[in-house]
């Protein structure tokens, strides 16, 4: 299977301040699957901002080309022919 670059959108509920908004998001993530992409954020957002799952709302799940990431590390890592 190839690893495909996937953009997710939604949004969670962030608290600054601990006043409980609504904010949205997109970020990119590398996964086989479309599954494998939203699993990946349930667990990158809720271990960085100490969300729970039903804090986190997808919205929208598509497929991108690495160049179309706004994240570095991405492309680099697309970019890699072999180790």
């Amino acid at each position: 299977m190839e690893v495909k670059v996937y953009r997710v959108r939604g949004i969670a509920l962030f608290s600054p301040d601990r006043i409980r908004v609504w904010q949205p998001f997109t970020i990119d993530v590398r996964a086989l699957r479309k599954e494998d992409a939203i699993e990946k954020v349930y667990s990158d957002l809720g271990s960085k901002h100490k969300l729970k799952r039903a804090h986190i709302k997808i919205i929208e799940v598509f497929e991108i080309s690495p160049e179309e990431s706004k994240y570095k590390y991405i492309k680099d890592i697309s970019n890699l022919t072999g180790w």
